[in-house]
Parts: C-alpha cells; sequence; structure tokens
C-alpha cells in the first residue's frame, strides 16, 4: 500500500508540474486569440490572471486526471491488454474528460470576462474549432509525456536527458553500487513449469521488483533471462542502505504474495543477490539500438559474488569495500566468509553475507 501510495504521488507531481507549463504555454500562445477563434470579441483580461486560473488552476486539475488514469492503467490493465486496446481506451476516457472540463472552463471564462462561448448546448464540441485545437495540442502534449515517461523507464530516471545532451557520447568515469539479482534453483524450476509457465513467473517477479525500485532509488540496468542486475550512484545506494533494503524489501513483497505464486506455479520464488560498488566507465554504445554500457571490474566482480551464494548457502553478499561504506545500524548482521578466489579474478575479495537482524525482527514484530 505505501509503495503504490509513493508511485502514485511520484507520478502525480510529475503530471501537474508537465500539464502546469504546457497549458500556460498554450494560454501565452492563444492569449491575443481568445474570442477572436470563435466570437469575434476582444479580449483585454490581463495574461497573469489566464495564467494563474487557466495555467495553473488547469494544471492541478488536468494533471491529477491525467496521473489517476495513467496510475490505474499501469497496475491494473497494462500487464493485461495490448497496447493499441490500452490507446484506445485511453482516447475515450480523456476526450470525455476533456469535453467535462473544457465546458467547465469555458463557463468560468464567460462569468470573468462577459464572453458568449458555444458551450450550453449538447454536443456543442462537435463543431467547436477551438476545442479541436485543445485535443489535437492535448494529443502532442500526452505523445511527449509518454515519450519522456517511457525513456526514463528504459534507460532509467534522468539518464535519458544525459543522453539528449550527450553525455554519455565519451566514455565517463562514475562511482557506482551494481547488484546482481537471480533466481534461485531456477533451472529445477524452469525443468518443473516448462518454459511458458516459467516465463510467466519472471514476468511476475521483475513485475513486483518494478513496484519498488523507486522507493530505493534504483536504476535496472538491464535483464538477463531470470537474473536482473540493478544500479545506484554509489550516494545514493548508501543512503539509508538502499542497496541492502531493496533486497530484503523484494524478499518480504514475494512472502507477501505467497498464496498467489502457489497458487500459480505450486511455488514461491526466491532470489539470491550480490552487491558491489566502486568505480567504472559509462558511455552511450550502438547505432541501430542504443544503451548506456558500463565498463569496469565492478560489473565483473559484482556478477561473482553473487555466483558464490549457492556456495555459501547465503541469499544476500557484499564485498568488503562495500560493506566498510555503508551503515547498517543493527538492522542487519554481518557475517564474514574470508577472503574468496573469485572466478576470473587473481586477487582474493573479502566477502561478507549480509542477513536480517534477530533483534530487530522481533523489534518490528512487537511493535505491529
Amino acid at each position: 500500500m505505501k509503495n503504490n501510495t509513493l508511485r502514485f504521488l511520484r507520478l502525480l507531481l510529475s503530471t501537474i508540474a508537465f500539464w502546469t507549463i504546457a497549458l500556460s504555454m498554450f494560454i501565452i500562445i492563444r492569449y491575443f486569440a481568445i474570442g477572436e477563434v470563435e466570437t469575434g470579441i476582444e479580449n483585454d483580461i490581463p495574461i497573469v490572471y489566464w495564467l494563474f486560473n487557466f495555467g495553473i488552476v488547469s494544471g492541478v486539475i488536468v494533471g491529477t486526471f491525467y496521473a489517476f488514469i495513467e496510475f490505474l492503467f499501469d497496475k491494473y490493465v497494462s500487464k493485461y491488454l495490448a497496447i493499441g486496446i490500452i490507446f484506445i481506451q485511453k482516447s475515450v476516457i480523456y476526450l470525455f474528460g476533456l469535453i467535462v472540463s473544457i465546458t467547465f472552463i469555458s463557463r468560468k471564462v464567460e462569468s470573468y470576462g462577459d464572453l458568449d462561448l458555444p458551450n450550453d448546448e449538447v454536443g456543442w464540441w462537435v463543431n467547436s474549432k477551438i476545442f479541436w485545437l485543445i485535443v489535437v495540442y492535448f494529443i502532442i502534449c500526452s505523445l511527449i509525456f509518454s515519450f519522456i515517461k517511457i525513456a526514463n523507464e528504459k534507460f532509467g530516471k534522468g539518464v535519458f536527458l544525459k543522453l539528449l545532451v550527450g553525455r554519455y557520447k565519451r566514455p565517463r568515469e562514475e562511482e557506482r553500487i551494481f547488484m546482481f539479482l537471480d533466481l534461485q534453483a531456477s533451472t529445477s524450476i524452469a525443468e518443473q513449469l516448462g518454459h511458458y509457465k516459467y516465463s510467466e513467473l519472471i514476468q511476475d517477479c521483475f513485475y513486483d521488483l518494478n513496484l519498488i525500485t523507486p522507493k530505493y532509488d534504483a536504476e535496472i540496468y538491464q535483464y538477463v533471462g531470470d537474473e536482473a542486475v540493478l544500479s545506484w550512484p554509489y550516494i545514493k545506494g548508501l543512503a539509508n542502505n538502499n542497496c541492502v533494503d531493496l533486497f530484503y524489501d523484494f524478499q518480504q513483497r514475494l512472502l507477501k504474495k505467497e498464496k498467489t505464486y502457489m497458487k500459480k506455479y505450486g511455488l514461491l520464488p526466491k532470489f539470491k543477490a550480490g552487491i558491489h560498488g566502486g568505480k567504472l566507465i559509462v558511455t552511450e554504445v550502438g547505432t541501430i539500438k542504443k544503451e548506456i554500457a558500463y565498463h569496469g571490474d565492478v560489473i565483473n566482480t559484482t556478477a561473482r559474488i553473487q555466483g558464490e551464494c549457492n556456495k555459501y548457502e547465503e541469499w544476500l553478499l557484499a564485498s568488503e569495500s562495500l560493506l566498510n561504506d555503508l551503515n547498517l545500524n543493527g538492522k542487519f548482521e554481518t557475517t564474514t566468509l574470508g577472503s574468496i578466489t573469485l572466478k576470473g579474478k587473481e586477487e582474493k575479495v573479502p566477502l561478507y553475507a549480509i542477513t536480517k537482524s534477530s533483534n530487530f525482527i522481533r523489534t518490528s514484530n512487537k511493535k505491529k
């Protein structure tokens, strides 16, 4: 419930900001044309009034309505219906919303500006030039918003803007934390379920993972089969132990949905993970298909750390260098595994297992 609320609030703030700017721009463009298109009445109402009442106020109303529809479709519909069907359904809803909102706004304009706008008759909007002008503008703005949203989902929040300005045209050094998250006993599960059902299982697991990543400022770098690779700017990954909390929050989310997974697949999926951080190179690669790629020992080491989980029968392993920068505050317990020779590396890497503190779990249960 808390995750859904945070997701909606983030979406709400972004849609309100976007539509406030978009509608304010429309008002500025059309300011001297208001009334001329259909009434021929000269408008001398100050533009400040229009910007406040029909830029900001309308931006809040439209942004709230837009966020509500987008959230409901993302949560309950998009997973099950084709994009074309979703587009048609949204179009009908938004058209109805525009008819209602524009009728309301135009009547408010009449009461203030002593204008006579054709909004009293049923179906007034069918032959209204200004209405269809607004519809076209709304469609263009919606496409821009959707494009930005999809780009952020594809590359990670903030990365798309960096691509636009060419930040990664040349290799750059960054300090980041990576997590390799892998399904436990994936081979036997695939044999048990068959490839189609197994694919559905992975799809459901990663859907649940995506619901919590914004809460911990995580970026999903890529999916590789039944493995997800997550990333944080180093400081964000350390803040509030985001790179550790995300893992156990994900496990807890799966546990809460145990009945659903057991009913559908006959098992509860469990994931193991390795985390590590440091400096590496990030750059833009590809021409036909562009991607942001990370190059460096950090990636390889993190993958190798995750590969040790089965050997030591642990769920979450971390490098000593990363652990030294974390502040676990008694919420977690750490167990040293010693210096391990990882596959493909000459130098041994000190590893630690991170588990939820038994004292913290008992305290949390008492509070509940």
